[in-house]
């Protein structure tokens, strides 16, 4: 058995300890309560007092256990690390959700500077008036519902570890709410304006000053014809969407026209439906969305500038969606991430008087591609509200409350979105006030 060094002391085995750390005189103890390990100083110098002040200290832990209340008490900022040292572990496990993120990002820039010297078992709702009140100045206006939303499960995050690590219990955890303002839907785009912002890409092209210009505006149709097509979050689910997440489908269809060749016989079309379906990760954890022939027609197009693949018509982007292939599809040719694709699309549609909406007056942005698709979806392609919800990565909740002026019970068909891809081509010329304002 390894000899205890002079700056430690068992006085219970595997029960309670006392020890120094390194260049301090303040005895600290360690003992197990309801058989978990708890620190806390014994704050005396005297080896002695320290003993005794360690073994009171113990007691009064196992009587606070059996009343129910924390066994010692903890800073909030040193539970708020562990929580984030937990957070972090999981998400390097491949256990953590992706919101975590947002939840490390609130700990350490509003909830540790406003409690940080406080004690966990202190937040009380006094505190959290206190929070909001600090949480306003620092934003410099009142945070939304879904900012508080974010803010409460970051706070609970921590409360969580305080009740695992026996600081805290469950009769003293305070009840969060968010009562701040409610958010409104983004600006959508009506079709003759989806038109001109799918019509105006190529001459914008032709416009950029270099090579590298060029090639983000190639990305940037990319990544916006996605957004329209699927309904994806922007940001990380398509940002972070990797090739061999994608799988390529054909459901080839033969179909009579009421039109007759030169023999008098029906003229007769042919559609793949090409598709394909997307295993992204967002806000709400890992699902699978579906992308249809516009979705299709765009990775073709990066696979073509980035890697020179063409495929073949039955799966064009066989070379790519391999089990191995570690890259990102919405990439540059170097492999490089776009970081300024909202300021890029930003002076897209201020270029093409596009930015606001006519009739509510607010700015658009990615989002609104988002919000978009869902219109549409429910209106002219009437897809039923369940699936909607599933393809978005939302609840039909939400569906419902935003979407609820749609009469959304009427939806029946699939998620092919053809009627709104007929509509927009065959809506001819694009109108001229949406014609680029740069002089040439």
């Amino acid at each position: 058995m390894p000899k205890t060094s002079n700056t430690t002391h068992v006085l219970l085995e595997n029960t309670l300890i006392i020890y120094q750390r390194e260049r301090s005189n303040i005895w600290q103890c360690r003992f197990k309560v309801d058989g978990l390990w708890q620190r806390t100083s014994t704050k005396q110098h005297d080896l002695i007092k320290a003993k005794d002040a360690a073994k009171r200290l113990m007691i009064e832990a196992e009587i606070r256990k059996q009343s129910n209340l924390p066994v010692i008490t903890r800073r909030f900022k040193d539970v708020a690390k562990l929580a984030i040292e937990r957070m972090n572990k999981d998400m390097a496990n491949g256990k953590g959700k992706v919101s975590y993120i947002d939840y490390i990002r609130c700990i350490n820039d509003y909830l540790i500077p406003c409690f940080s010297k406080r004690s966990i078992t202190h937040i009380d709702y006094a505190a959290l008036d206190e929070l909001d009140n600090w949480r306003t100045e620092h934003m410099g206006k009142a945070a939304s519902h879904s900012t508080l939303l974010t803010h409460n499960a970051a706070l609970n995050r921590v409360f969580d570890e305080a009740i695992i690590r026996n600081f805290l219990t469950e009769v003293n955890r305070p009840k969060l709410e968010a009562k701040g303002k409610k958010g409104q839907r983004h600006a959508a785009f009506e079709l003759h304006e989806i038109r001109a912002v799918l019509g105006n890409f190529e001459s914008w092209f032709d416009r950029a000053r270099t090579k590298d210009s060029r090639e983000l505006r190639m990305l940037l149709r990319d990544y916006v014809e996605v957004l329209l097509n699927t309904g994806a979050r922007p940001g990380v689910e398509l940002m972070n969407l990797k090739w061999r997440q994608i799988k390529f489908n054909i459901q080839p269809t033969v179909t009579k026209t009421m039109d007759i060749d030169e023999d008098g016989e029906p003229i007769v079309t042919h559609d793949l439906n090409r598709s394909c379906e997307m295993i992204v990760t967002g806000k709400t954890g890992e699902r699978k969305t579906l992308g249809m022939q516009s979705t299709v027609a765009a990775l073709r197009r990066i696979a073509e500038r980035n890697y020179g693949i063409t495929g073949d018509v039955l799966n064009p982007l066989k070379a790519l969606t391999v089990t191995s292939n570690e890259d990102y599809v919405f990439r540059t040719k170097a492999g490089k991430k776009p970081t300024s694709f909202q300021k890029l699309f930003r002076h897209y549609l201020i270029e093409h008087n596009l930015l606001f909406d006519p009739l509510t007056e607010k700015e658009r942005v990615f989002y609104s591609l988002r919000h978009t698709y869902a219109t549409l979806a429910l209106v002219n392609d009437k897809v039923p509200i369940h699936t909607l919800a599933k393809q978005m990565g939302t609840s039909v909740l939400m569906i419902e409350k935003h979407y609820s002026h749609l009469k959304v019970t009427q939806a029946i068909e699939q998620l092919r979105g053809k009627e709104t891809q007929r509509l927009i081509n065959a809506m001819g010329e694009i109108d001229e006030s949406y014609s680029s304002n740069r002089i040439q």
